[in-house]
């Protein structure tokens, strides 16, 4: 009875525990589509007028298309430099490992806005703010961490058993990386690159510091407006990020099934 008790106890405070962090979201999903010329909660009437402005609006284009293609560099750059970090931790037998891991995680581990400020002036001797290869590349090293964690993982369930059989049957290391390691590992590499692409795409203190007027992301756009005048617009712009995020976590989340029902067997699906 106790036990009971307990488990339905639990189960309601991890239901409110889940309204609670849902609140926002959904208020900001009903401003989304409220059709009053200024925010108001509850809406008196709706529409997708605010959608339209966002994506009519050249000045909110020009700031998605930045964010698009600097969320494209950075997933790409940390992706490949993290895979292969990964796979070195994974596989060499290297002194003072730890340490290093360690040392690659700072980025998750000092705040933002000190790496942006140290950033900031290193970018500006060199003329880069503004550059957006450059605010890319200063991306990646907040989604190096995350790429480093997840491929971790995904490659310590690499047999090294394959790889060694494939090397005594006459491949090249290439060829195990392309034909053994990387199919293997390829749902986790997928999972990191969404996830380092969705670190870029809401990273705001960064590309505060980076972006200037050329380069102007989402969140920067999104930072600005509220500092002239909350418009609704900018409830639409909030609800576009929630349905990217969910996205990226949907498609995690179809990655790792597929992979579940493929490691199963054909019998898992009866």
């Amino acid at each position: 009875m106790n036990d009971r008790a307990s488990t339905r106890a639990l189960s309601v405070y991890i239901g409110a525990a889940c309204l609670v962090l849902m609140m926002p979201i959904v208020i900001v999903l009903i401003l989304a589509v409220g059709d009053q010329a200024y925010m108001r909660f509850p809406p008196q009437a709706f529409s997708l007028r605010w959608f339209a402005t966002f994506f009519g609006d050249p000045r909110w284009q020009r700031a998605l298309g930045s964010s698009v293609l600097i969320a494209t560099i950075a997933c790409a750059i940390a992706t490949l430099f993290g895979f292969f970090a990964a796979y070195a931790f994974v596989r060499s037998d290297m002194r003072a490992k730890k340490l290093l891991l360690s040392f690659m995680l700072l980025p998750i581990i000092i705040p933002h806005v000190i790496t942006a400020i140290a950033m900031y002036f290193m970018s500006g001797p060199l003329r880069l703010v503004g550059n957006v290869v450059w605010i890319g590349v200063c991306h990646a090293t907040i989604a190096l961490p995350i790429v480093l964690l997840i491929l971790l993982s995904a490659l310590q369930g690499v047999d090294i058993n394959l790889e060694r059989a494939a090397l005594s049957l006459g491949s090249s290391r290439f060829g195990v990386f392309t034909k053994v390691v990387i199919p293997l590992a390829f749902p986790g590499i997928l999972s990191a690159a969404l996830f380092a692409f969705l670190a870029s795409f809401d990273e705001l203190i960064i590309s505060l510091f980076l972006a200037g007027v050329r380069s102007e992301t989402l969140p920067v756009r999104i930072w600005n407006s509220l500092h002239l005048q909350i418009e609704p617009v900018i409830a639409a712009v909030s609800a576009f990020l929630i349905a990217v995020t969910g996205l990226v976590l949907l498609l995690d989340a179809l990655v790792r099934h597929a992979r579940s029902m493929r490691l199963a067997g054909p019998g898992a699906r009866h």
